[in-house]
């Protein structure tokens, strides 16, 4: 291989990293977030209302990123990254508020 070649070959690589990255990321922040339930949960935090909601809208966030990335190869494109990090982000101030609400099980 000339150097041109392993030039363009480590250009290819560093653009297509992140696109990889970004699946994962969406996934540890479903974990996070699937955490942060179960701890409100052990702790009386959320009743089984808010559990159950909770559980609800991180399936819809999962089954989302599988469909994204199966009509995609495996990857997200830059607007499904955006769309299910909102969502995440939207599930994320729900749990907040949901935990801190004073509403005892």
């Amino acid at each position: 291989m000339n150097a041109r070649n392993v030039f363009i070959a480590a250009l290819c690589i560093a653009a297509l990293a992140p696109m990889a990255a970004q699946a994962g990321e969406v996934r540890n922040r479903e974990a996070n977030q699937e955490n942060r339930i179960y701890q409100g949960v052990r702790i009386d935090q959320l009743t089984r209302g808010e559990y159950d909601r909770l559980q609800r809208g991180e399936a819809r966030i999962n089954d989302r990123r599988l469909s994204d990335l199966s009509r995609d190869n495996g990857h997200l494109t830059g607007a499904q990254y955006r769309q299910l990090n909102r969502e995440e982000n939207r599930l994320s101030n729900r749990i907040y508020i949901d935990k801190h609400n004073d509403v005892k099980p």
